[in-house]
């Protein structure tokens, strides 16, 4: 064995490697703080190679990419890696951020280290551009109109705003060719500039060598057994916690991207939350000033750091100017995350079924959609579909199936708008979640509420704004509504106030349907 390893050893100079690998002498004093360097080369490692096996089943095309995500989220091993990728990507900003702070605190930015500052922090804008670019791969409506706001924002860049916005989409409309340059983006040219970047970084780091503790605490010591063995513990505890959470669920999928919703209520990932908040205090001509100039004099606050507090003194006691207003910006982007995650819509804090989607599923049952979409029917049944087909297109196949598919059947009755809404928001919703089942009364008032009342009425979010919003329905100025007068209402608005606007359905509705509607109102407090 002996002699096998000195064969390698002259021929690959694995020993000289190890050595400068492990036996870098680090100041003494260096301790837990200094773990989260490795702890990002490990998560940047789960990154990439995850993202990896992700591409051996993904196609890169807007007919394909949303069913190659949803068979990847199909398997358990690809729910997994998925979860992996998505998660460590979190994890990721994470990290970055408190490795960003780390050096600011002890002041490891100052000379001879502004390089090894600057490498890092375009490290950190590369991360940013991997989230940006792999947002928009599962082709769902959150990732295609987060990139509607993305390319819209860049064009309110100075002077090659409009080029930039042009080289990003590709075309005259958001489709294949923007799904392609992002593809290639994420995968390809992202990839090569990180790992530059990172053996830079480290390279730079060795040639400067660890700013180590505020004050040293005796002789510099090897690398290897003591800072490796945090270093170790650390990646260990954090690629566990990634492991958790991937193993307990992954990132659930929308429907399919769909240009013509215009109603979808575009949400970035949570670390772009604070931007996306900030864009709504300055509406309008003022928009540049969120989306372009805050953002511009922070990433300049940063990259001139080391020129701003040029000073020779790290201890951050001694640097109250620059600790500040490092801990203000903190302050604000964790402000502003927490102001925009709360801001989200009622309907996209949770899983659950909104009213419309339950309500197409009863729509779609008497509307003979069931005669050939089942399993040994003539098309797919709807809930394997994967629809990237918008409402218009729908609505035309409802109407007259035999315009796709001519002489297989007879149209079946004709439905509204309204109704074809529903439908289409029940296929999008079952392709990507199982329907849980609700109470028959919950899907008799479902049917209703799709068919005749979201047109002007609002429920968690979802629905018109010409009537009262009904969230809330059972209680009205403090005090229960019962369902008798929810009934009335409903039967005869007129009844109760003579100046009602609202049209009476006491003649368009069957004694069942009132009662569930009314009962389903009623019990909304």
């Amino acid at each position: 064995m002996s002699r096998l390893l000195q064969w390698l050893d002259a021929r690959t100079g694995f020993r000289t490697a190890r050595h400068v690998l492990l036996d870098e002498e680090i100041p003494a004093g260096t301790g837990w703080a200094f773990t989260l360097g490795s702890v990002l080369l490990a998560l940047i490692s789960i990154q990439l190679l995850t993202g990896a096996f992700l591409t051996l089943y993904y196609a890169p095309t807007p007919d394909h990419a949303y069913d190659s995500v949803r068979f990847i989220s199909s398997t358990t091993s690809g729910r997994l890696v998925r979860g992996l990728h998505h998660f460590g990507a979190s994890f990721l900003v994470v990290f970055l951020v408190l490795h960003l702070l780390r050096v600011v605190i002890l002041g490891s930015y100052k000379p001879p280290r502004e390089i090894t500052w600057l490498s890092g922090l375009a490290l950190m804008g590369l991360v940013l551009a991997f989230a940006l670019t792999g947002y928009l791969l599962p082709w769902d409506q959150r990732a295609y109109w987060a990139t509607v706001v993305t390319i819209n924002i860049s064009k309110l860049a100075p002077v090659a705003g409009e080029a930039m916005a042009a080289v990003m989409q590709g075309g005259s409309t958001i489709g294949a060719l923007t799904l392609t340059r992002w593809y290639s983006a994420h995968v390809i040219f992202l990839p090569a500039l990180l790992v530059g970047l990172i053996v830079a970084h480290l390279v730079l780091m060795r040639l400067q060598g660890s700013s180590g503790p505020l004050r040293p605490k005796g002789k510099p010591f090897a690398f290897y057994p003591y800072q490796a063995f945090r270093d170790t513990v650390v990646v260990s505890i954090v690629l566990l916690a990634v492991l958790a959470m991937a193993w307990n669920g992954m990132p659930p999928l929308e429907g399919p991207a769909d240009p013509t919703d215009a109603n979808y209520i575009p949400r970035p990932e949570w670390y772009f939350l604070g931007l996306f908040q900030l864009l709504k205090y300055f509406p309008g001509k003022w928009e540049v000033i969120g989306a372009i100039v805050i953002p511009g004099v922070v990433a300049a606050f940063l990259a001139l750091l080391p020129w701003i507090d040029r000073g020779p003194e790290r201890d951050p006691r001694r640097r109250r100017l620059v600790m500040t207003l490092v801990a203000a910006g903190v302050v604000a982007v964790v402000g502003l995350t927490t102001l925009g995650w709360r801001d989200r819509p009622i309907s996209a804090a949770g899983d659950a079924w909104s009213l419309r989607e339950i309500g197409g599923r009863t729509i779609a049952g008497y509307s003979g959609c069931a005669k050939c979409h089942t399993d040994t029917g003539l098309a797919d049944p709807l809930e394997s579909m994967a629809l990237s087909r918008g409402a218009e297109w729908v609505s035309g196949h409802v109407s007259d199936p035999e315009m796709i598919a001519p002489g297989l059947r007879e149209p079946p009755a004709q439905r509204s708008e309204r109704e074809v809404a529903a439908i289409l928001a029940y296929v999008r919703r079952v392709s990507r979640q199982p329907y849980p089942g609700y109470p028959a009364q919950t899907e008799v008032a479902a049917a209703v509420w799709a068919r005749y009342c979201v047109g002007c009425h609002r429920i968690d979010g979802d629905g018109g704004k010409d009537g009262p919003e009904l969230s809330h329905a059972g209680v009205k100025e403090g005090k229960p509504q019962d369902v008798a007068t929810i009934r009335t209402w409903i039967e005869d608005p007129e009844a109760i106030d003579p100046l009602a606007d609202m049209p009476s359905f006491g003649n368009r509705l069957k004694p069942e349907q009132l009662d569930a509607i009314s009962a389903y109102l009623a019990a909304r407090k």
